[in-house]
């Protein structure tokens, strides 16, 4: 077992090149691996997705891509790429490739919730928990973190303000693995380099993310025969709730259906929603209330099932916010122990009724859905959770069926269109 962990801690060989050049139509553009000077010695990433792949982080350093008219985004701009011994400070165990991803699809968040201080916090790519607050970085932080305490565990946060010391605190109260920030108060650093596997990266160029949110990247997947497929990144359409569409449709008979516009409340949640869907693999949809996500169900193949797994993850969440409140551990853990004890069984039963009364949070929160709803059982299967408004893109064949639904709920719930998809594979 002992030589097994090793494998967790070792230094990947990296055999790629000090450069990488990209040559598209007219156009070179020229990246720089980046290394770091760490311990007296130069290293590069820690690994790639697990151990046994070499990776290397390049960053754009010359030429600038333009393609149908658009300028993508490329040198210059300093955000994960650009990382330098300077930025890291405090570097724990070293960062490997899925350490940087997580920071980046912060990040790819975060450029859309500047408006307000907020907090993302990452798992395997994808958000687990996100907040934005008025009262600040650390009301964020701590609904962020109770979205889904057990999945945070191990995971990467992302702020978009400079991190302060009551933030820090609540950070240092849990075990996490980076912890990204535009700047951080002096007293800040003290409680987070105490946790000696931390990574700690300053990165500046989240102080103006929103500058960027306008103007795309070259995203780039690569096939399993070494071909590549280039698209110009996601780029959400909706800033402002405003910008969301009503929810129109006509029915076999020429009826024309109209759903309730959401009130401003629901409509603040809706808008940071759709921000946060913007990093969550599809299918997915997110619950949210009050600035927070309550469940996120991500990575299904089928919508109504997405919303399923959400909503059982909530109760799940909910459960667990419970338990560790009142017994100090994780409802797993209790759930081992009520295998042989009568009276942790009955205590678990009874977080598990209350989870179910209060229908995990679920009542008074918003919904959005990366795709549209190609039946109405995932609406209805919402609703009945006590959803009271919900922005999808519109589109679907079913559209008129889908607005009844709302339309016909007691009270009835708002719906509005965001006239674009939001897949990310």
């Amino acid at each position: 077992m002992s030589d097994l962990k090793k494998m967790y801690h070792t230094m990947q060989d990296d055999p790629f090149p000090a450069e990488l050049r990209l040559i598209l139509g007219e156009t070179e553009m020229v990246f720089r691996k980046r290394t770091w000077t760490i311990d007296g010695a130069v290293k590069g990433l820690r690994y790639g997705e697990n151990p046994d792949q070499p990776a290397a982080l390049f960053e754009p350093v010359s030429g600038e891509l333009r393609v149908g008219g658009v300028v993508f985004r490329g040198p210059g701009l300093g955000l994960v790429s650009a990382l330098t011994e300077e930025n890291m400070l405090q570097s724990g165990k070293h960062p490997g490739k899925i350490n940087l991803t997580d920071v980046d699809n912060g990040l790819n968040i975060l450029q859309y919730l500047a408006a307000k201080p907020a907090a993302v916090i990452l798992k395997h790519n994808n958000p687990c928990g996100a907040a934005w607050s008025e009262k600040g970085l650390a009301e964020a932080f701590a609904r962020a973190f109770a979205s889904d305490r057990i999945a945070a565990f191990g995971g990467t946060i992302v702020v978009n303000r400079a991190l302060d010391r009551q933030t820090a605190e609540q950070i240092a109260a849990s075990y996490f693995e980076v912890v990204a920030a535009p700047d951080f108060a002096p007293d800040a650093l003290a409680p987070l380099t105490a946790k000696k596997n931390l990574r700690i990266l300053r990165i500046p160029g989240i102080a103006s993310l929103d500058k960027l949110s306008g103007r795309p990247f070259l995203d780039v997947k690569s096939l399993i025969d070494g071909g590549l497929i280039v698209q110009f990144s996601f780029e959400n359409s909706v800033r402002q709730a405003s910008e969301f569409l009503p929810a129109q449709a006509t029915t076999k008979e020429g009826a024309a259906l109209l759903a309730r516009k959401p009130t401003a409340a629901e409509a603040d949640d809706l808008l940071f929603a759709w921000a946060v869907e913007a990093g969550v693999t599809s299918n997915s949809v997110i619950f949210a209330k009050d600035g927070a996500t309550v469940a996120i169900g991500t990575g299904e193949q089928d919508r109504v099932g997405c919303v399923d797994i959400a909503i059982h993850k909530a109760l799940t969440k909910y459960a667990d916010q419970l338990c560790f409140a009142e017994q100090g551990v994780s409802l797993f853990e209790l759930a081992l122990k009520a295998e042989t004890d009568p009276e942790a069984a009955q205590t678990l039963a009874g977080f598990k009724a209350k989870a179910a009364r209060a229908k995990g949070g679920l009542p008074g929160s918003v919904l959005v859905s990366d795709g549209f709803f190609p039946f109405r059982d995932g609406v209805d299967l919402a609703m009945a959770q006590g959803v009271t408004a919900i922005a999808q893109p519109g589109g679907s064949i079913r559209d008129a069926e889908i607005i009844e639904a709302v339309n016909q709920a007691k009270p009835q719930v708002a719906m509005v269109f965001t006239g674009q998809r939001s897949f990310k594979h």
